[in-house]
């Protein structure tokens, strides 16, 4: 009997809670979005997935799986040709879509328009579409948990930062918390880690660079809401603080993307030893016969043009790139090994599985990819 006992306890003590750290281990705890809200996605296998608001396809698009989407917005599905679809972004390079185009173009179940006047999710169709998570960029706690209610699906939440500005501990957060709901988190670290390594390999050549040297450089056109021109600016561009690059712009009253005023732009004009025009921007100044002869920039030639960095919120990659094409620019000599077009593939493939840059290049809002502007005031005209 008392060798029965013996046997028999190590049992009864599991039972009772002996073992209580291996039960609580095996036990899945929940989450919280990038909101604060509690997310059930720790050891799921979701099987249908609708992404909704700005930038919440690309951001999945980067970690999981596409196959298993059942529904995206309207405006990330180009081969659409509804009357209501928005438009705006279709001739801007968008890495995510270019190599997702076939993938998104055989989705037919739409998880909504979408785009910048978009301002919360369309329920019915969401019902519709029966998914069982849905990746949600709407920043509003009442709404993703009424969504999460109305349709059964898990609702998370995540985002790039604030003001139309890559926030490099927002955005990973988000990453990292599609890979636990996907299933993918050495995806998620790996590309973490890659775009950590990127920016210092970056800040560790412009280091040493004496403040006294620094040109003053102006970021112009940078896309917020859909809307950009020569005014729209930041004096806190990532890719500027990444390579140490003196912003001409530094007594702003606003922290994101933004425009300042016409005189306010004048007033900088003569500061501005090198403009970088975003691309987005291009179409919304050419032919408006604004000038800008009182830009140092377009007197010296030092004018260069970058791929678009917000065209529905950010695109991740492309703004690693510019940092590459910003450092480049500003400090030729320092990065003159660099070669962009090879850096633009490799980033690519990192985040989208492929070379994309002979694609980015052919977009109409491309105006041929990076670039020394050879001749500003006529590319303007």
């Amino acid at each position: 009997m008392k060798k029965t006992l013996l046997l028999l306890l190590p049992a009864l003590l599991a039972s009772c809670g002996g073992n209580s750290s291996q039960s609580s281990s095996a036990t899945p705890v929940k989450e919280k979005d990038i909101i604060g809200r509690e997310v059930d996605i720790v050891n799921k296998d979701f099987k249908r997935i609708a992404c909704i608001g700005a930038g919440a396809l690309r951001l999945y698009s980067y970690v999981g799986d596409v196959s298993k989407l059942c529904a995206i917005e309207e405006i990330d599905n180009e081969s659409l040709t509804t009357t209501t679809r928005p438009k705006m972004f279709d001739g801007v390079a968008r890495p995510y879509v270019i190599a997702n185009h076939e993938a998104f173009s055989a989705i037919t179940v739409s998880a909504g328009i979408g785009g910048p006047n978009a301002k919360e999710a369309e329920t019915e169709k969401l019902i519709a579409a029966k998914p069982d998570l849905i990746i949600s960029e709407y920043q509003d706690v009442a709404q993703a948990d009424a969504l999460a209610a109305s349709t059964g699906a898990t609702v998370m939440v995540v985002d790039y930062g604030v003001g139309g500005q890559l926030d490099i501990a927002t955005f990973g957060e988000s990453i990292r918390l599609l890979g636990v709901a996907t299933g993918q988190k050495m995806r998620a670290d790996e590309l973490l880690d890659f775009y950590k390594s990127e920016e210092a390999a970056i800040s560790e050549a412009t280091k040493n660079i004496a403040p006294a040297s620094k040109k003053n450089v102006y970021i112009s056109g940078l896309g917020n809401w859909g809307t950009t021109n020569q005014f729209m600016t930041t004096m806190n561009y990532r890719p500027f603080q990444i390579a140490g690059i003196k912003n001409v712009c530094t007594d702003l009253t606003f922290s994101g993307v933004g425009a300042i005023t016409p005189e306010k732009f004048a007033a900088l004009a003569p500061q501005m030893d090198v403009m970088i025009f975003d691309a987005a921007a291009v179409k919304n100044i050419r032919g408006k016969g604004f000038d800008f002869s009182l830009c140092e920039a377009f007197k010296t030639g030092e004018v260069y043009l970058q791929m678009a960095y917000n065209a529905y919120y950010i695109n991740a990659e492309t703004a690693l790139i510019n940092s590459w094409f910003c450092a480049k620019a500003v400090y030729p000599e320092v990065f003159k090994d660099i070669d962009i077009a090879k850096k633009a593939d490799e980033i690519t493939t990192k985040f989208n599985g492929k070379a994309l840059y002979e694609q980015i290049k052919q977009k109409q809002h491309s105006f041929g990819g990076y670039q020394k502007i050879s001749n500003p005031t006529e590319f303007f005209a």
